[in-house]
């Protein structure tokens, strides 16, 4: 017993240092701007491995206070990923379960359709699913976690967002997310964004534009080969509709 007792020991003291890194990392962001997250190094691997789908442009990226980003940014992103964002203490939970109830019903649909896809010969697409996630869940997957979907990952997401509210402000967890979310291959952060589609700095974004660049947020390189796609027009003028209501912290 002896030896499984001193494995499940030495198991314990690293995942208890593990969780004090994470919580040393989230307390120094108060006061220092993250140089990168998790999920931009497992993309710089990844082009690195398999070359850019784009060519040869340049990685883009550059932090910028939260005074030079447009508030209609601001806004537009949370009335796109969530409108609750003021309010919540970094988890809803009845938004998770809704998501749970949606992507079930999307899997039994997408199952249906498979089998009489199949049956005509064609090849089935996947079911489309929908998360849950806060802005700030969405900020601790991206800082410092993997993204491999499995519940341990989850768990471990739900306690980082938790840290991430109780040690930063929300004004502080909007401005680093908006400085590192995706917006394209190789274009991170608000001011990237901007210059790249709209050949402005973050601060001078209109509404309509803050809106175009909130709805690629779920899935950047998708949208950034389809600028006119009318999904993207409609789903734009939805969030211009609901702008006004979001609450900025």
């Amino acid at each position: 017993m002896k030896p499984v007792l001193r494995w499940l020991g030495c198991l314990l003291i690293a995942a208890f240092a593990l969780q004090l890194f994470f919580i040393l990392r989230i307390a120094a962001m108060a006061v220092i701007d993250p140089e990168s997250t998790a999920f931009q190094r497992s993309e710089a691997w990844r082009v690195a491995a398999q070359g850019r789908a784009n060519g040869d442009r340049d990685w883009r990226q550059r932090w910028v206070p939260y005074a030079q980003i447009s508030d209609s940014l601001k806004r537009a992103v949370i009335a796109s990923e969530d409108s609750e964002f003021v309010y919540h203490q970094g988890v809803e939970w009845e938004a998770i379960e809704r998501a749970r109830q949606r992507n079930a019903k999307a899997e039994e649909i997408a199952a249906r359709r498979a089998a009489q896809m199949r049956a005509r010969g064609r090849e089935p697409r996947p079911p489309q699913l929908r998360g849950g996630s806060t802005i700030t869940q969405q900020l601790a997957k991206n800082l410092l976690l993997s993204s491999e979907r499995t519940m341990l990952r989850k768990a471990q997401e739900l306690a980082l967002a938790t840290a991430l509210e109780i040690l930063l402000s929300k004004q502080r967890i909007l401005e680093i997310y908006l400085n590192n979310v995706e917006w394209g291959e190789g274009i991170f952060g608000a001011e990237a964004a901007s210059q790249h589609y709209f050949r402005k700095p973050a601060a001078r974004l209109t509404t309509s534009e803050a809106a175009r660049l909130a709805v690629m947020l779920p899935s950047p390189k998708f949208f950034e080969r389809r600028q006119g796609s009318g999904y993207l027009a409609g789903r734009a003028a939805s969030i211009l509709a609901r702008m006004p209501a979001a609450e900025l912290p």
